[in-house]
């Protein structure tokens, strides 16, 4: 085998296909992206298994084979070579040449057909939506996945298609974060988990142009993700997600309506006197024309008013500051609303049309002790 290519189209494409090579393997042949020069086309694969990853780079294709490569390897030569063609030129013995302008490499590949291939997907059940609505979706929710490997479902989100809805839900046990995006056309009903790794890592892929399209597939046990000359396999995870419709409300007894960036900035400031090992909420008072916002810790205390338009009855709650400011951080409305019921049920943070829902559960506080 042996082909030409620009060093940074190169580059490009391992950084795409590395995420998904395998970092805890006893089976080297995994640690390796699998470089392909056939057809007309240069094509890069990644797969550990769990998630799959194929790009497709321009490039002279001189001999047609293929070679299996150490991805750390490749991919730190790649990267440190000057900007320029690169020659990759593959022996009978697997020994690989890597030229670029006066830098010379010689390192040894694998054989290609021992490399694991992507699953090939059904390509049946299909939504489209473009890049920038996908990776606006998951960086609105991924936050609220739980890192808890032993509740396996609760470190994926679901994503439920509904006639023209796509509803991407994740949680952790403390809040909800629940999106949802009108589709196009009529869609077959889809109810999928998708691993919150998977998701982390198209996000990075995503160009985020509006009129660029991705293509979601979805079988029983994978998700398949096509957009530009990329291809993303993922397993799902298995099992029921939990019944969301249950936890949600539209009772409430406080609705206050809030300058999203004042309350994220007071809330960042009040941050200042928590330490991170000290699990100290801060307090929301709402009474009729302000909300006053209170933290009291051993570094100090803090209180701030800021304005509000209330509806119902005055409330004093506790909060985590990370879970409201997660949420606010990745709302895009200057105004948002909160909506309270008691200090010990969940507050909601919704828009009019519920295109986005955060639920988050209050914290218990000793007012004497704050």
């Amino acid at each position: 085998m042996k082909f030409i290519c620009s060093r940074d189209q190169l580059l490009t494409g391992v950084n795409i296909v590395s995420k998904a090579v395998s970092t805890k393997t006893t089976l080297p042949i995994l640690e390796c992206i699998l470089v392909e020069a056939m057809n007309h086309q240069i094509k890069l694969t990644a797969n550990d298994m769990e998630l799959g990853i194929e790009t497709i780079i321009d490039g002279d294709i001189l001999e047609e084979g293929k070679i299996a490569l150490e991805a750390k390897l490749f991919s730190e030569i790649i990267r440190k070579l000057p900007s320029s063609d690169v020659t990759v030129d593959v022996a009978d013995n697997f020994q690989t040449k890597i030229t670029c302008e006066k830098a010379k490499f010689n390192i040894m590949g694998k054989p290609g057909d021992d490399f694991s291939y992507l699953p090939v997907i059904e390509k049946n059940q299909c939504i489209s939506l473009s890049q920038f609505t996908l990776k606006e979706l998951i960086r609105q929710t991924i936050f609220s996945i739980s890192d808890n490997e032993n509740n396996k479902l609760m470190t994926g989100e679901l994503f439920e298609v509904n006639n023209n809805k796509l509803t991407v839900v994740s949680l952790d046990g403390h809040r909800i974060s629940i999106r949802n995006t009108e589709l196009k056309g009529e869609n077959d009903p889809v109810k999928v988990v998708v691993p919150g790794k998977t998701l982390s890592d198209i996000s990075k892929i995503l160009s985020g142009e509006l009129e660029d399209l991705v293509q979601i597939y979805f079988t029983e046990k994978h998700i398949l993700f096509e957009m530009d000359k990329t291809k993303v396999v993922s397993r799902l995870l298995e099992g029921e997600y939990y019944r969301i419709s249950r936890m949600l409300s539209s009772d409430y007894e406080t609705k206050i309506v809030i300058n999203k960036k004042e309350l994220y900035n007071c809330i960042d400031r009040a941050t200042l006197l928590i330490k991170e090992s000290d699990k100290r909420p801060i307090i929301l008072t709402v009474s009729d024309e302000s909300l006053e916002l209170e933290v009291s810790t051993s570094i100090g205390s803090m209180k701030e008013e800021t304005e509000i338009h209330k509806e119902g009855k005055d409330i004093m709650i506790g909060f985590n500051p990370k879970f409201l400011m997660d949420a606010l951080r990745v709302i895009d409305d200057e105004e948002i609303t909160i909506y309270m019921v008691n200090p010990k049920a969940p507050c909601f943070i919704k828009d009019e049309n519920e295109t986005y829902v955060y639920l988050i559960l209050p914290v218990n506080f000793n007012r004497a002790g704050n």
